[in-house]
C-alpha cells in the first residue's frame, strides 16, 4: 500500500512540475496544443496543462548573425554577414525554423540578380541586398538590421 501511495504522489508532483514553465528573459515560447498554436508565452513563470500543452519553438528576441559565401559567375566569391532579429514573434513563429534558409536563399537570388553591381560599392550593395531581404522577411515577422559584404 505504501509504495502505492508513494507511485501516486511522485505522479501529482511531476505533472505539477510538467504545469509550469518559465520563459528567460528576451524570450518568446510559443504554445502548442494538438499540433496547433494557443498562445505566446512572454518571459516570466506561466502555468500549462502539462499532457496537453507542449512548447513548439523557443524564439529568441535578440540579434541573430547568419554568414554565407557565394561563388559569383565572374569567378569570385561573396561573403556576407546578416545581422537580424525576430520583431513580431507571432508572425515568426511559422517560419522561424527556416529563416536561416529564407535569409540564405533571398541574400543569394538578389546577390545574383545585382551580380553587374558586385563590382561597384560594397556598402551600397549591402543597402539593397538588406532592403531586398526586409521586403520578403518583413511579413514575416523577421528584420534585417545589417548586412557586411566582402569581395573576394
Amino acid at each position: 500500500m505504501l509504495p502505492l501511495i508513494f507511485t501516486a504522489a511522485f505522479s501529482l508532483l511531476a505533472l505539477a512540475a510538467m504545469a509550469v514553465k518559465h520563459v528567460p528573459d528576451g524570450q518568446v515560447f510559443s504554445l502548442y496544443r494538438h499540433g496547433k498554436p494557443v498562445r505566446l508565452l512572454q518571459p516570466g513563470t506561466h502555468v500549462v496543462l502539462p499532457l496537453l500543452d507542449r512548447v513548439g519553438h523557443r524564439i529568441d528576441l535578440g540579434g541573430r548573425v547568419l554568414r554565407f559565401e557565394e561563388p559569383l559567375a565572374d569567378s569570385r566569391d561573396v561573403r556576407g554577414t546578416v545581422y537580424w532579429q525576430v520583431l513580431e514573434p507571432e508572425r515568426a513563429d511559422a517560419v522561424i525554423e527556416q529563416a536561416d534558409q529564407l535569409i540564405r536563399r533571398g541574400a543569394l537570388e538578389a546577390l545574383h540578380g545585382e551580380a553587374e553591381a558586385v563590382t561597384g560599392d560594397r556598402r551600397a550593395l549591402g543597402q539593397q541586398l538588406k532592403q531586398s531581404l526586409n521586403g520578403t522577411l518583413r511579413a514575416r515577422g523577421v528584420m534585417v538590421t545589417r548586412v557586411e559584404l566582402d569581395l573576394a
